[in-house]
């Protein structure tokens, strides 16, 4: 009987340890990121990662460019993605629900019309030229966010902007329309379909850039305390000797990802951990958000 139970014994290690080999050398990854942009942008833009990654794991990386953020949440979550990229709140409604998942890289963006040079950024409500003015003006009107698990597009104005005008969104505003992205939030309000917009400081930066508008063309009636900036994580399905190959290929050459990094608005990727959103985490743990 002892043997028999030793022979078991020696067979579920050997199980365990194949596992663990397994995601150590797995046939491939899966990067899975937030919906900033349009796919094809986005496509196009995380390829000199793709391919630095993949030279990093020796196996082919793909890139999801996912439909919501709640969807990229759910793949690192349940091990549809090895690696994502989330927005900050995203990460903690990850993180809480596997603690296990780690934040590991983040970019520092360049300076612009509305953020700082830095790994910060912060939530904006923005109206046209020639729109509501103040505050008290956009009571009762429309206003656009971005994604319901988006930090500067929902989560943060739905704490600090419902903390500042003393009432929730839903009874400030007359009606909240998710756009799906801050570039589709923002071109609604340049447009007049919406009267204002909650979204990231950094992509109105970008919208304006790579539009060729002035920052003129908005008004900013609102700004958010600083947040740390967008996250890349970890599965908890990798193993710790992969995470350091791909840790290093993000962080340790910063000439072989400078065109990635450029076209992210930004100067460079430094390293995270989960105390730089522990605030964040704080904040929507007292606010019972979402």
């Amino acid at each position: 009987m002892r043997v028999v139970k030793a022979l078991c014994a020696v067979a579920v290690l050997q199980l365990l340890a194949g596992a663990v080999q397994a995601k150590c050398t797995p046939h491939s990854l899966r990067l899975a990121v937030i919906p900033i942009k349009s796919v094809e942008d986005m496509t196009r833009e995380h390829q000199p990662l793709i391919e630095r990654l993949a030279k990093a794991a020796g196996v082919p990386v793909e890139l999801v460019v996912s439909s919501s953020y709640e969807s990229v949440v759910d793949a690192i979550v349940s091990g549809g993605a090895d690696i994502a990229r989330l927005g900050p709140a995203s990460y903690i409604l990850a993180h809480r629900r596997d603690r296990r998942i780690e934040p590991f890289a983040t970019l520092t963006l360049n300076a612009g019309p509305y953020t700082a040079a830095g790994s910060h950024y912060q939530a904006l409500l923005v109206t046209r030229a020639g729109g509501p003015a103040t505050l008290s003006a956009l009571r009762g009107t429309r206003v656009a966010l971005s994604d319901p698990a988006s930090t500067s597009g929902s989560l943060v104005p739905s704490v600090e902007f419902a903390g500042t005008v003393g009432a929730p969104l839903k009874g400030y505003f007359a009606a909240l329309v998710y756009a799906g992205s801050h570039d589709k939030a923002l071109q609604a309000v340049l447009e007049g379909r919406v009267d204002a917009a909650f979204v990231a400081s950094e992509r109105a930066d970008a919208y304006l850039a790579s539009n060729a508008l002035a920052p003129t063309q908005l008004q900013v009636l609102w700004r958010s305390a600083p947040i740390y900036y967008d996250p890349y994580v970890f599965s908890a399905s990798l193993c710790p000797a992969l995470k350091t190959k791909l840790r290093k290929a993000m962080l340790e050459d910063p000439a072989a990802l400078a065109s990635f990094v450029a076209s992210q608005n930004a100067t460079g990727l430094v390293a995270v951990g989960h105390k730089q959103y522990a605030g964040l985490e704080k904040m929507m743990e007292a606010s019972q958000l979402p």
